[in-house]
């Protein structure tokens, strides 16, 4: 009988560990820095908010979505190939800081008449304004600067 307790004691101390070790990295994965809110019915188009709360045009509550990743790092020595970080640091390979690396862009619509001055959108589709088929908008390539070294 004691043998019983011990290893039931035992099995609910492990459980007890496993379930609080879970319950931690979950909430690490949800981090408020992680996290924006924006209205459901995009009332003010793609406008987010730190903080949960009402949209102040239609007074619906903010919905949390993932804070969109503007940069991305990378190893310049590409010790682990194409791998990339969220946030800066050290290669844990060669322990060089990691770079930060440019997004692909997401393409680009506009009215061809210019009716909404340079307001861009992320889907094909129809002006709101005189109907036309929104263009794609090719993104300005970056040029590089050759000054201060020679092409030999």
């Amino acid at each position: 009988m004691r043998q019983i307790r011990i290893i039931l004691s035992v099995a609910i101390a492990v459980f007890s560990c496993i379930s609080l070790n879970a319950q931690t990295s979950i909430t690490k994965s949800i981090t408020p820095d992680t996290v924006v809110y924006q209205c459901p019915m995009k009332c003010e188009g793609e406008k987010t908010y730190d903080k949960a709360g009402k949209c102040p045009k239609c007074n619906m509550n903010l919905k949390a979505i993932s804070k969109p990743v503007t940069a991305v790092y990378q190893c310049p020595m590409k010790c682990e190939g194409e791998k990339t970080y969220d946030k800066a640091g050290k290669c844990p390979v060669c322990n060089m800081n990691l770079k930060a690396v440019a997004l692909p862009v997401a393409a680009a619509y506009q009215c061809p008449m210019k009716c909404e001055g340079d307001k861009k959108y992320d889907k094909a589709g129809k002006c709101p304004k005189c109907n036309m088929n929104l263009t794609k908008v090719e993104p300005k390539k970056e040029t590089e600067n050759h000054q201060g070294h020679n092409h030999n």
